[in-house]
């Protein structure tokens, strides 16, 4: 996606958002996801996310994408980067989720507003307000959204 100034705070947004399901996903063996990408199991890679996904947000809210990659060198730490649909009511997020030993990461890679307002600070704050309602749970990052 081409960056826009608001790319950085709607990545942040997002990830906050979606951090349960991004731990969740880091509770699976880097080698099982590795080998489901390369062997293109892609239901299979499916079924993991909606998994991790149902626990916290209402279905079909985020979903496994086209695909996905993988870095896997000798001696270094191996890397899944997950391609994923994100939709909220009215929104559709492509993001690409990198996983790692320690850490986790989201890159968006396009948004998509239905009725998108022409300011974009309100449309930032509808994606805000819109990934919250489609939440099961409220955790302590919803303090973040107030």
């Amino acid at each position: 996606m081409k960056k826009c100034p608001y790319t950085t705070q709607r990545e942040r947004i997002v990830a906050e958002a979606i951090s349960p399901v991004a731990s969740e996903l880091r509770l699976l063996d880097a080698a099982d996801l590795i080998s489901l990408l390369r062997f293109e199991l892609y239901g299979n890679i499916s079924d993991l996310v909606s998994s991790a996904a149902e626990l916290y947000f209402h279905p079909g809210t985020v979903n496994f994408g086209a695909g996905g990659e993988y870095r896997l060198e000798w001696g270094g730490p191996p890397e899944v980067i997950l391609d994923l649909e994100i939709k909220p009511k009215g929104i559709t997020i492509y993001a690409q989720l990198s996983l790692a030993r320690d850490h986790a990461g989201l890159e968006i890679n396009h948004i998509a507003f239905q009725n998108s307002s022409g300011d974009p600070d309100e449309n930032t704050r509808i994606l805000e307000r819109r990934l919250r309602e489609a939440r099961f749970v409220k955790s302590s990052s919803d303090a973040l959204y107030s």
